[in-house]
């Protein structure tokens, strides 16, 4: 380790930050990448392998797949919320039985019931008649029986609104369906104050969420707000938020190791079942 630049020498610069977001781009991505452009911020599509990019310090967006085979292996932290969050809420915030359990257990089901794994997006978000309609098992896809997977009971959002979350406020955010629909739209201000109230709930009581963080909430059909779920940030579709204030949630829910806050380290994303822990840094 050195101790310092040598008399006379010029200090030697700190890393610059680099985004890092693969190929194919979503459109959420080609508005971050372009928002990191004009603040002068290096939009890099694979890890630097040499030379002075390969000093940065990255952060991410993409998806949780590419993540595990690239980004954690480069050194890149990645927040995201429990697996187990949502159902661990109190009902007023939710207004729906939930049960986090896995995929195997949840094929013994013989009731209608939303399923949905809380962060992969691996297994199909859907409505299922019972248990026996879940998709079969893919490795390829991480879609097994020990997945972990949420069991809703169903209800009907009148409409469903995004909110990217930063130290507690939503920074920015808009509506992205209505009766089930794709709709984008405004945000609601209903939708920051409850959003906002969501998460100061957690930080006081519990169940708690990472400092940046993606929450989507909504209006029931009978009127009352309750928690959709909650996302990684680095995966989320920004619809009719502002990306300027998108990327600044993202960058704050990916970097550096060093950088990480101690409130924030319980929820590092770590290697999932079947995932290499040192695979190749590269796309």
């Amino acid at each position: 380790m050195s101790s310092g630049p040598t008399p006379g020498s010029a200090p030697r610069p700190e890393p610059a930050a680099g985004l890092l977001i693969p190929y194919p781009r979503s459109s959420t991505a080609v508005l971050l990448a372009e928002a990191a452009a004009r603040r002068g911020l290096p939009v890099l599509e694979r890890v630097p392998q040499r030379g002075p990019d390969a000093r940065r310090d990255l952060h991410w967006y993409g998806g949780p797949l590419a993540a595990d085979r690239v980004a954690a292996p480069a050194g890149i932290a990645l927040l995201e919320p429990s697996d187990t969050w949502l159902a661990a809420l109190p009902y007023e915030l939710t207004h729906r039985r939930i049960e986090s359990t896995t995929l195997g257990e949840a094929r013994a089901l013989r009731r209608p019931a939303f399923v949905k794994p809380p962060s992969d997006k691996s297994l199909p978000a859907a409505v299922y008649a019972d248990g026996s309609r879940l998709p079969p098992t893919d490795a390829a896809t991480r879609i097994t029986d020990d997945a972990a997977v949420l069991v809703s009971e169903v209800v009907e959002f009148a409409a469903e609104y995004r909110c990217f979350v930063r130290d507690g406020r939503v920074v920015t955010g808009g509506r992205y369906a209505v009766r089930g629909l794709l709709d984008p739209g405004p945000l609601a201000s209903g939708a920051r104050a409850f959003a906002e109230r969501v998460v100061a709930r957690c930080a006081g009581a519990g169940p708690g969420l990472p400092g940046a963080v993606v929450l989507d909430v909504g209006p029931l059909t009978g009127g009352r707000w309750a928690v959709v779920e909650a996302n990684m940030a680095w995966y989320a579709h920004c619809y009719t938020a502002d990306p300027e204030r998108v990327l600044d949630v993202v960058l704050a829910a990916t970097g550096p190791h060093h950088a990480v806050a101690p409130a924030d380290r319980p929820f590092l994303r770590s290697p999932r079942p079947g995932q290499p822990q040192s695979a190749p840094p590269r796309l």
